[in-house]
């Protein structure tokens, strides 16, 4: 039977899966597999009874054995002489005047291909920059264009929250961001607010959006206007994490600030909506609100109390026209009008 583990070759970086049939292979273990860029030892993340079948995509290459000391102390070796040779690369780059930025390099465990990370807005010919190192460095040279977020998992630093960059420490995976998260969480619409070090949107506005969306939907909207114990108000701002609403009160500007709890009560179970109707250039802002039927008179099935009335009224009418015409005399109008 296959036992699969998983392998990360970051520390926050993702997750590979590979045969580890053979192998006795504990979480944390230090293997050596082979990938597209030759050999490399890897960390077991994911033990073989953690592994979902669905992850599972595609024949899985074996694990080659577990590493020694003499594999990791090689592993380290390259690593210092990878970043000794990138100022070299960034010489060259400079040299052959191409618009990329280099940002990482990584050899294989036989130290016989260099992989070397950049980005750049567009694609880039550097055919010539690969001839020109590989000369000198005496290897084989790989360029892999990569994004901004990986350019900054791999530079790695401290975020604006004073703690380690999370795509670096221990974010595996990059969620997908939206403005609408910053303004559902009342953010400044500021890029230079809600940005990262990568430049694009903070991963961490992901974290409690769920939160927010949830606590927001227990509140009225801006607009809306509610009965208070002192007067009919519009609603003019919402504090989603104390749960209170902001409140201009309909005559004067006086602006007074309410638990969302106690606005509920008004109605005994939610704010309800309003209807906010254009008349000409003034907004005409009617309240929908319930009022109870008169005591021992039911009104009819899908008719409300006010429906009830405007047909009463109705009624009244049609009576004071009948009224109206028996006392004119009007031909087909009453029963003097049958006579000849």
């Amino acid at each position: 039977m296959t036992e699969v583990v998983g392998v990360r070759f970051r520390e926050a970086g993702k997750v590979y899966y590979f045969d580890g049939s053979g192998h006795e292979l504990p979480v944390g273990t230090y293997v050596v597999v082979e990938t597209s860029h030759g050999h490399e030892v890897g960390r077991v993340v994911v033990s073989p009874e953690q592994v979902l079948s669905s992850e599972i995509k595609e024949p899985l290459k074996p694990v080659i054995r577990v590493a020694e000391r003499e594999d990791l102390e090689k592993t380290e070796s390259l690593r210092a002489r990878a970043s000794e040779d990138l100022p070299l690369m960034r010489d060259k780059v400079v040299e052959h005047e191409l618009p990329m930025r280099v940002v990482g390099a990584d050899y294989n465990l036989e130290g016989s291909q260099l992989t070397v990370y950049f980005t750049a807005e567009d694609r880039v010919d550097f055919r010539g920059l690969v001839r020109d190192v590989s000369s000198i460095l005496q290897t084989r040279v790989q360029m892999l264009q990569v994004g901004d977020r990986d350019r900054a998992r791999m530079v790695d630093g401290i975020g604006r929250c004073g703690e380690r960059l999370c795509c670096s420490s221990w974010l595996t995976g990059f969620p997908t961001i939206s403005i609408r998260m910053a303004k559902e969480q009342d953010l400044p619409l500021n890029p230079s607010k809600i940005s990262g070090s990568c430049g694009r949107l903070l991963c961490c506005l992901v974290y409690e959006h769920e939160q927010y969306r949830e606590l927001r939907g227990q509140l009225p909207k801006v607009g809306h206007v509610v009965s208070t114990p002192v007067g009919v108000a519009k609603v003019v701002s919402l504090n989603v994490l104390k749960q209170t609403v902001t409140l201009r009160l309909e005559e004067g500007y006086a602006t007074m600030e309410m638990p969302a709890d106690e606005l509920r009560l008004q109605y005994g179970t939610a704010v309800r909506p309003v209807e906010v109707a254009e008349v000409g250039d003034a907004a005409l802002l009617t309240e929908e609100k319930a009022v109870p039927p008169t005591a021992g008179v039911a009104p009819a099935e899908g008719e409300t109390a006010g429906g009830e009335q405007a047909g009463q009224r109705r009624r009244r009418r049609r009576r004071r026209g009948r009224r109206s015409r028996h006392s004119t005399g009007v031909p087909g109008s009453g029963p003097e009008g049958s006579h000849n």
